[in-house]
């Protein structure tokens, strides 16, 4: 049978598996044309469960957070066609839905990296449409995590928090993303889930890696941190690449 199809048409073809490569570059440059476009310089990423409920407390502290970030951090109000320190997440629900909620509460942009996943991951709805992007491959999205990221905030969380916030605390600890502060809140939580003192007994860790991230109790410390590390001065740095 004649095949008359463009191949940038024929989506059997683009799946096939030697076609992996492409699917990764167009996956990877969807996101970051679609940002570019926007004006996107630089995020502010929130990552925690996707299980938190709307009345729980760590919910209302991200959707604060999220508000407090685009009010104060450039969201609102662009410089040359530039917008900073937007909030990104995973596009889920739970604490990235509260993140995104609270700059959808500001009335700014915000961004959500949407993976496909048999459960528990939906887009949730506040999210800004053209700010929604859909992720086959974990490691793209986290490499658009990263890239523009002047800070991360972590709050409690399962595994893919877990792996998320290892990724970035590694790429700090190899030199990969410089400046950009870490900051966890819920002291109780992690100060019980991470024992980094184990890790520097036995030698894996150097006592001072410990410093890479700082932990706090609410949104407002939060923000405090990331003034405190230029969170206002900083630009697109290509972290990670």
């Amino acid at each position: 049978m004649k095949n008359d199809m463009l191949a940038f048409e024929d989506i059997d073809f683009l799946k096939r598996e030697e076609l992996r490569g492409a699917r990764l570059e167009l996956e990877f440059s969807k996101a970051d044309l679609g940002m570019r476009d926007h004006g996107i310089l630089s995020t502010v990423v929130v990552f925690g469960s996707a299980r938190t409920p709307e009345d729980h407390l760590f919910y209302q502290q991200s959707r604060e957070l999220g508000r407090i970030v685009s009010e104060r951090g450039g969201a609102l109000h662009p410089e040359n066609g530039h917008h900073k320190n937007v909030i990104c997440t995973g596009g889920g629900p739970g604490i990235m839905e509260a993140a995104n909620r609270g700059a959808h509460d500001a009335g700014a942009l915000n961004i959500g990296l949407n993976i496909q996943l048999p459960h528990e991951q939906h887009l949730n709805p506040y999210v800004t449409p053209e700010l929604s992007f859909e992720f086959q491959y974990f490691a793209l999205r986290k490499m658009h995590f990263a890239m523009r990221a002047s800070a991360l905030v972590a709050f409690p969380g399962g595994f893919g928090t877990l792996d998320e916030l290892f990724d970035i605390l590694t790429l700090k600890q190899t030199a990969r993303i410089k400046g950009m502060p870490i900051i966890l809140v819920g002291k109780k939580f992690w100060e019980n889930v991470l024992n980094f003192d184990v890790l520097i007994e036995h030698g894996t860790i150097a006592p001072g890696d410990v410093d890479y991230f700082i932990i706090v109790d609410t949104p407002e410390e939060a923000w405090e941190v990331m003034v405190d590390h230029g969170i206002l001065t900083m630009g697109f740095s290509k972290n990670a690449v």
